[in-house]
């Protein structure tokens, strides 16, 4: 086990005055807390009891149901299993499908949480090449022998914010099942869309041969620790007995508060808030790069949804190096190295824009202008 560098960097973003574009934290400013607040009450009074005791591994069974009834294919409840975060699922998919020493495939680069969760169970980590509409379908053909899985994040890719484009999805789902290729689909930015929803996810293109996992961190708050898992009924009860060995069951007063607050349909009305913010706060950063970065050789793209974009450092510049200059001129962000399996390109960095304010991404971009002209000098 290793320990997580956005953690180790996130210690150094809470010294006074360092504005931080490092952690994937959702803003603040989006969580609904007058819907906790009596959603909370409701419970207590109503279900009180129920929600302090001891529950049912598989979940509450009335968030199973939600969960079953918003994903875009036929999904019955007893398929979802809800997790403490979406984190756990990757731990349980790595505790039920990985052996030593077997191939797990994964993006170019991928997320780091999801490395993290596989290494312990000691599995060979395999890159796909991968580009701007995602992964190398061919690359993967040839690599998936004998592989367990592969896994990725279709829409709005932590670290590179990236999305798969609809033709590769497709591609993808059809080399697949041809060649009996599990996939791992980890979902928890799909909602977070600006201008469109993306391509329809790919385990409904092939639910039979996909485990898909959900959050609730990212459209309600993270500190409630609850995502969910879908998986095809041959492989939940292996998925269940892990889930019982490392927790018993995810909080019940907690499932409990989300579907009292889900049951109206909040969503529709709150998920649309935070998009607007999101697109206004990546509008503002892609405004800044362009202006503080004339004159360097650095790129980034421009994401359609979701809390990250990705840049790249002008040539012979190292953006571990380049980090405690940054953070000397008041800017952190997190290194790319850290999101490859093998391969790294140290000129890469992950830059998240949604819990800065306008102003501060304005005065953050501009310090790390300033830094990467100090390190090409």
């Amino acid at each position: 086990m290793n320990p997580s560098v956005i953690r180790e960097i996130l210690k150094v973003t809470e010294k006074p005055g360092i504005i931080s574009f490092a952690g994937g934290l959702p803003s603040p400013k989006t969580f609904p807390i007058e819907a906790f607040a009596a959603a909370c009450a409701t419970v207590l009074k109503t279900d009180g009891r129920a929600a302090l005791q001891y529950a049912a591994s598989e979940g509450y069974r009335p968030l199973c149901e939600w969960v079953a009834r918003q994903l875009p294919w036929d999904v019955s409840p007893d398929q979802v299993l809800i997790t403490t975060g979406s984190q756990q699922g990757l731990d349980l998919v790595a505790k039920v499908l990985i052996d030593e020493g077997s191939p797990v495939l994964v993006e170019t680069p991928t997320y780091l949480g999801a490395l993290q969760a596989f290494t312990p169970m000691e599995p060979s980590i395999v890159s796909v090449h991968s580009d701007a509409d995602g992964i190398d379908v061919n690359d993967l053909e040839q690599k998936a022998a004998g592989a367990r899985f592969l896994y990725v994040l279709p829409n709005f890719q932590n670290p590179t914010g990236r999305t798969m484009s609809e033709a590769r999805r497709q591609a993808l789902v059809d080399t697949a099942r041809r060649i009996g290729l599990p996939i791992v689909e980890d979902n928890p930015y799909g909602d977070l869309w600006f201008d469109q929803p993306p391509p329809l996810p790919l385990t409904a293109r092939h639910p039979e041969g996909a485990i898909y996992l959900g959050s609730f961190s990212k459209v309600l708050a993270p500190g409630l620790r609850l995502g969910y898992m879908v998986a095809p009924k041959a492989i939940m009860p292996k998925l269940l007995q892990a889930k019982q060995a490392a927790d018993l069951h995810s909080p019940s007063f907690n499932q409990r508060m989300v579907a009292e607050v889900l049951k109206d349909g909040f969503l529709d009305r709150h998920v649309p808030t935070i998009r607007a913010l999101y697109k206004h706060q990546c509008e503002v950063m892609l405004d800044a790069l362009k202006k503080e970065m004339a004159g360097l050789d650095v790129q980034w793209n421009s994401p359609v949804g979701g809390m990250f974009l990705w840049a790249r450092l002008p040539e012979g510049v190292s953006a571990v190096d380049l980090l405690p200059k940054a953070v000397d001129k008041g800017v952190a962000f997190v290194p790319g190295a850290a999101f490859y399996a093998d391969g790294a390109d140290p000129r890469t960095m992950r830059l998240s824009f949604v819990t800065a304010s306008e102003e501060q991404i304005r005065i953050g971009i501009k310090a790390l202008a300033a830094a990467i002209r100090e390190a090409c000098a």
